[in-house]
């Protein structure tokens, strides 16, 4: 299956969150990160941002979640 990525607008769209809010959330690592497509070119995998949707206070990125295991 192929993964669709996200822009902004469409992430601001799904979650309803701002984007000062986005931005804060990933550097505190409770929200997905962004995957950079070029200079200045961002995205988000939807299926981490549906994840986020279903559990947002329980959330943690993939790597942090390694980390503790």
């Amino acid at each position: 299956m192929i993964e669709r990525l996200l822009r902004l607008p469409e992430v601001l769209d799904h979650t309803g969150l701002s984007r000062r809010t986005i931005y804060r959330k990933m550097a505190e690592d409770a929200f997905p990160a962004s995957v950079k497509l070029g200079v200045n070119a961002v995205a988000w995998r939807e299926s981490e941002i549906v994840a986020w949707m279903a559990a947002p206070m329980e959330w943690r990125s993939l790597e942090h979640r390694d980390a503790r295991s």
